[in-house]
């Protein structure tokens, strides 16, 4: 199985979205049996809360469920237990790397370097910027992109297995 966690700073708007978008597609695609996919925050100030109503409202116009979603900060564990680590921003790169240590058979990345050309280096937070619909723009781009590559390297796999 493969196991997908976003990453943003209070796990409320960003990386919930980024979640949801995600599961959305995989399961769309057949995969939810082979991905398992979540999201935590940086900082624990939002731990046990929903997704922003902005995040909710945002998933609900594109009928994407957020059922049983709630925050939680990341933790050393998530760095044995997952194969990618997405984050949204510099500054939660930076605070990654601070405060984990990362091992070198993962895949930690952004998520704007999933995206060609990218108009911005980091997926703004909208709990500051109030755009909602920007951040979804660029979340649903990059998941999008991830579910390939993700879904390529499982048809090989099974194709040599």
């Amino acid at each position: 199985m493969v196991k997908v966690l976003f990453v943003c700073l209070g796990n409320i708007c960003r990386s919930p979205m980024a979640e949801a978008v995600f599961r959305d597609i995989i399961s769309k695609k057949g995969l939810a049996d082979q991905v398992f996919v979540d999201s935590a925050g940086t900082a624990a100030w939002h731990t046990g809360k929903e997704p922003h109503e902005g995040t909710k409202d945002i998933l609900k116009e594109n009928n994407i469920s957020f059922d049983n979603m709630r925050a939680r900060q990341i933790n050393q564990t998530d760095f044995v237990n997952y194969d990618y680590i997405i984050a949204m921003d510099d500054q939660n790169i930076k605070d990654i790397k601070t405060d984990y240590d990362i091992p070198k058979d993962i895949v930690f990345i952004k998520l704007t370097d999933l995206l060609e050309n990218p108009s911005v280096k980091n997926v703004p937070d909208p709990y500051f910027t109030g755009d909602f619909d920007f951040t979804y723009e660029l979340v649903h781009k990059g998941v999008t992109n991830l579910s390939e590559m993700i879904q390529q390297k499982i048809e090989k796999s099974d194709n040599n297995g």
